[in-house]
């Protein structure tokens, strides 16, 4: 079988790794020539069968695709959520409802369309004027605001703000920096800051019918921007579970994801759950292979096994998995801006009794800023034992390592 994987960044390798151990093939379609190396740091040309440019006219793309045999579209990470929908809208294939195309990508279109449909969201509106974005927050009295591009991705140009002169600031950031595309913003998004325990959800769907392969709780520090510091997993199954995933189908139903992967944040309120944002593709900052050893089961393999067997999805039963121990994916933050002289610094954290993964993209020479957001983190690292105590020793030996320059000392 073949399968055209758009823009196969982030985890969208690994997606194309499991495809291939599966018997399939895949095609690589580039939404753009200019892709930042953000997201093309370690693409393997060598992984696909064929290598498409996807700038031009998706009508002549689609045609080419029905002309190779390919049988299913994907996104491999945001940057390639409104093509893969259009080629597969053209191709006839199965996929998301074309009609809201615009709100999985564009989150002004997702909220508006969220709370159309009934979906929690916060109060929010959208600017091209940083003045009138901080009028709107003085006006209607938030205390607490949010600022973000409306089609980026991560934690790009994130900021919560306490005051309308923060918004206002952060509102020009926004409207004076691209995005982390390399597209120009044309308004700045304010919303609402939600309080709560945020988690996410990474799903599989298939002709309307979902399923949560993984729910996370996040753990971040708070400041003016989103520092990651640690998630953690939650049965789906478990009382908490069985809300977010009633609630995340809903939002799911809203934006017309019926076919694929999405990845949404929630925040568990007084209120109740309120929509953060959903992106139709795989989460990202994972290692799949890490998540299936502790619950059998993971977001990116669940997504293979659907696009070449679409009942996989219907017979997955998520509320019946369950986790081996306990399990950590902690963020990497570096707090001595720097140069990295080597990279030994590797096995200090290795060695750590409950680290069982290391993932980063750090390389000797390279300057190292001081981790202000999930974009410059330095990669993420499993922890894992029976008790949950070891864990949590072992993370905060790793962040004392970390606050005397573990990465550029």
């Amino acid at each position: 079988m073949s399968i055209a994987v758009v823009d196969g960044h982030s985890t969208g390798r690994a997606l194309v790794a499991a495809l291939r151990s599966m018997g399939a093939s895949c095609l690589h379609v580039a939404s753009t020539p200019d892709m930042s190396t953000y997201f093309t740091r370690g693409f393997r040309a060598d992984d696909y069968d064929a290598l498409l440019p996807g700038e031009g006219d998706p009508a002549a793309l689609a045609a080419e695709l029905t002309r190779r045999g390919v049988r299913r579209v994907v996104a491999g990470t945001e940057s390639g959520v409104l093509l893969a929908d259009t080629l597969t809208h053209l191709m006839g294939l199965p996929g998301n409802r074309f009609a809201t195309i615009a709100a999985r990508r564009d989150k002004v279109a997702m909220g508006r369309t969220a709370a159309g449909a009934g979906v929690a969201v916060p109060l929010a509106a959208a600017f091209t004027d940083p003045d009138e974005g901080a009028d709107w927050c003085a006006r209607t009295g938030l205390t607490e605001a949010v600022v973000k591009p409306p089609s980026s991705a991560g934690t790009d140009n994130v900021r919560f703000c306490r005051t309308p002169q923060e918004v206002r600031a952060a509102c020009a950031t926004v409207l004076t920096t691209p995005n982390l595309y390399g597209s120009p913003n044309t308004v700045a998004l304010v919303q609402e800051r939600l309080r709560g325990v945020e988690f996410y959800a990474n799903t599989v769907s298939y002709d309307g019918v979902h399923r949560l392969a993984e729910l996370w709780r996040y753990t971040k520090r708070d400041g003016d921007r989103p520092v990651y510091d640690y998630e953690e997993p939650v049965p789906v199954g478990s009382e908490e579970g069985a809300a977010l995933r009633a609630f995340v189908f809903s939002v799911l139903d809203a934006l017309g994801v019926a076919t694929g992967a999405a990845h949404t944040e929630v925040m568990a309120t007084a209120r109740g759950p309120v929509l953060i944002e959903s992106g139709a593709r795989l989460g990202g900052g994972t290692t799949p292979a890490v998540v299936e050893k502790y619950s059998g089961v993971s977001q990116t393999g669940l997504l293979a096994a659907s696009l070449l067997d679409p009942a996989a999805v219907a017979a997955f039963d998520d509320t019946a998995v369950t986790w081996t121990g306990a399990l950590r994916n902690t963020a990497l933050i570096n707090s001595v801006p720097g140069r990295v002289r080597s990279t030994r610094w590797e096995t200090r954290i290795t060695d750590l009794p409950t680290v069982v993964s290391l993932t980063h993209g750090v390389r000797e020479g390279q300057y190292l800023g001081a981790t202000t957001d999930l974009i410059d983190s330095p990669g993420h690292v499993y922890l894992a034992a029976e008790d949950r105590a070891d864990i949590q020793r072992d993370h905060r030996v790793l962040r004392a390592l970390e606050s005397e320059g573990l990465y550029t000392a």
